[in-house]
């Protein structure tokens, strides 16, 4: 089955077995997030996946290019601590959004970045990226 991936699969996707602000290092200036990320419209427009440095487990395009929607809804708070695949509310307003994208700031790109919109929310910043869930309903 194919769906879209819960908040917290998405940023261990992200993070690949990272714990820093971004899959490639700290990097506090920004300065190697051009290698990494299309962001602040430094391309006018979404691109091609893969023309960028991938994450430690070969994914491209992790930070920045496009914000991808999450199944999860956005809590205004998560709930802090160390969980195993935590799951977001079972309702709310907002769906969530990460990764940032082309035309926002370097710093909605960190892996930690949370955000949202309305799940009819349609823009040209917005995507998705699917994963497999063999055996689930």
């Amino acid at each position: 089955m194919y769906r879209l991936p819960t908040e917290a699969e998405w940023e261990y996707a992200c993070r690949a077995w990272t714990s820093t602000r971004f899959s490639y290092g700290d990097d506090p200036g920004y300065t190697n997030l051009a290698s990494y990320a299309w962001y602040e419209n430094t391309a006018g427009d979404q691109q091609e996946v893969g023309q960028k440095l991938p994450n430690p487990w070969g994914l491209h395009d992790m930070h920045g290019n496009i914000e991808e929607w999450c199944q999860d809804w956005l809590a205004d708070h998560l709930s802090g601590g160390i969980a195993i695949d935590p799951r977001g509310p079972t309702s709310g307003v907002y769906r969530v959004l990460r990764g940032g994208n082309w035309d926002g700031s370097a710093e909605e790109c960190r892996s930690g970045r949370r955000g949202g919109a309305l799940p009819d929310y349609v823009y040209d910043t917005k995507g998705f990226r699917i994963v497999l869930a063999p055996g689930q309903p």
